[in-house]
C-alpha cells in the first residue's frame, strides 16, 4: 500500500486543546535539544492529551475506506515541526519505511500494531530483519529519531484507530514523513 499524502492546507480548524498541545510542542522544540531528547519531551507533552474528547474535530476523525488518512493539524511557520492525525480503518497499514526526522506517535483511539526492523549487512547489500512487534493502545506514546526508525504500522483491530504524530519537519510542504520505503524481507512476503 502506498503512503497517502495530504495537500497543504491554509486554514485548519482547531480546538482549544489542540492549540495548547501545539504551544507545548513549540516550547519543547524551541529548546534546541538533540533530536532524541526533543522526541522524549514532546512525547511527554502529547501523552497528556491522548484520548481527550475535545482534541480533534469531527472532520479530523474521518477515515478513508481505501487507505489510512492523514490530516495535517498544524505545521509550524518555520518548518520546525508538524502535528498530524492518522485515521486507520480496520486492516489498513503503511509500507515498511523510515522517516525524514524525529517523530513522536501516540494512540488517541483504538489500537495500532507496529513491526520494527533493522538493516543487517548481507555481503555487498543489506537486508531487513524484524526485531520487535509492538501493540500500542490508547494513551501509548513512542518516539524515535533516525537512524534506527524502520517500521510498519497497521490497524489490526475491528474498529477505527486514530493516532497523533508529531514530526520535526514541515509535513505540509513534504506531503509525508516517509524518507524511504523498503521491500519486505523474504520471510514476510
Amino acid at each position: 500500500m502506498t503512503t497517502p499524502t495530504a495537500a497543504p492546507t491554509t486554514a485548519v480548524p482547531t480546538t482549544a486543546r489542540l492549540a495548547r498541545l501545539v504551544d507545548e510542542v513549540r516550547e519543547a522544540v524551541g529548546r534546541g535539544l538533540p533530536p532524541d531528547t526533543t522526541a522524549y519531551i514532546v512525547g511527554e507533552r502529547l501523552a497528556a492529551h491522548l484520548g481527550a474528547d475535545d482534541l480533534l474535530t469531527a472532520e479530523q476523525r474521518e477515515g478513508d475506506p481505501d487507505h489510512y488518512r492523514q490530516h495535517i493539524l498544524h505545521a509550524e511557520h518555520d518548518g520546525s515541526f508538524s502535528v498530524v492525525a492518522l485515521v486507520w480503518m480496520p486492516g489498513q497499514q503503511t509500507s515498511v519505511h523510515d522517516h525524514v526526522s524525529w517523530c513522536v506517535t501516540g494512540v488517541h483511539e483504538g489500537t495500532e500494531s507496529e513491526r520494527r526492523y533493522r538493516l543487517v549487512p548481507d555481503g555487498t547489500t543489506a537486508r531487513l530483519v524484524a526485531t520487535e512487534d509492538v501493540v500500542n493502545h490508547q494513551g501509548d506514546v513512542c518516539g524515535f529519531a533516525p537512524p534506527g526508525d524502520i517500521h510498519r504500522v497497521r490497524n489490526a483491530c475491528t474498529t477505527k484507530a486514530i493516532s497523533l504524530h508529531i514530526y520535526g519537519a514541515d509535513i505540509s510542504r513534504l506531503g509525508s514523513s516517509v524518507r524511504r520505503v523498503y521491500d519486505l524481507p523474504a520471510d514476510e512476503n
